[in-house]
């Protein structure tokens, strides 16, 4: 399994046209092929950053997610919000305690 974890900081006056993207893709993300999992956190100290975080069965899945009009149509609505440039990490669980 991969984690994928996407941070994004939105222009202050832009986060709410942000969450209506999400709101509007986020049903469709989680049904992707390969995805298992999709939360949207907000940063406690910067309320304008926010993170994805999502389960993905394989970097297979998670590419062909990146690959797809989906991912192509929603981060083209996305990425003019940005007042930062999004960063993004794949990463893989070593320890886990439940």
């Amino acid at each position: 399994m991969i984690k994928r974890i996407v941070k994004m900081t939105f222009a202050h006056d832009r986060v709410n046209d942000f969450l209506t993207v999400f709101e509007e893709s986020k049903e469709l993300i989680r049904a992707f092929k390969g995805c298992e999992h999709l939360e949207l956190l907000n940063d406690v100290n910067t309320n304008n950053r926010y993170f994805t975080l999502s389960f993905w069965e394989s970097e297979a899945h998670l590419e062909n997610y990146r690959q797809s009009e989906l991912f192509k149509s929603t981060w083209a609505k996305t990425k003019p919000l940005f007042i930062e440039k999004a960063e993004a990490w794949s990463v893989s669980v070593k320890v886990e305690l439940l």
